[in-house]
């Protein structure tokens, strides 16, 4: 096997890891629709804290977003979310905002 598959396969589970389950997913949509949307507007566009659309953000760089998300903003209203968020599950929340937030999926009657 060459260097180059070792890696790949060396690097499979941490991939995996980036990409939340379904379920966790769900919450992560939830999550963000109802406690950032407490402060960002409950369809994201702005409210006590900016616009997190994807045109407010597109200038923003993924890691900073992700930082932001993890660490909070000292001096502002932006809280640190690490204590309920992994840095992967972060990423996936930054990555979804960046392309346009998924609604959250109704419960079925």
């Amino acid at each position: 096997m060459g260097r180059a598959a070792v890696l790949l396969l060396a690097l499979l589970p941490l991939a995996a890891a980036a990409e939340p389950a379904p379920q966790r997913q769900q919450q992560l949509v939830r999550m963000v629709r109802q406690d950032c949307g407490a402060c960002h507007g409950m369809r994201l566009t702005g409210g006590l804290g900016p616009a997190l659309t994807p045109a407010a953000l597109a200038d923003k760089p993924l890691e900073s977003m992700v930082a932001t998300i993890v660490h909070g903003r000292p001096g502002t209203p932006m809280p640190p979310w690490r204590a309920m968020l992994s840095e992967p599950e972060a990423r996936w929340i930054a990555q979804r905002l960046a392309a346009g937030f998924p609604e959250e999926a109704k419960a079925p009657r």
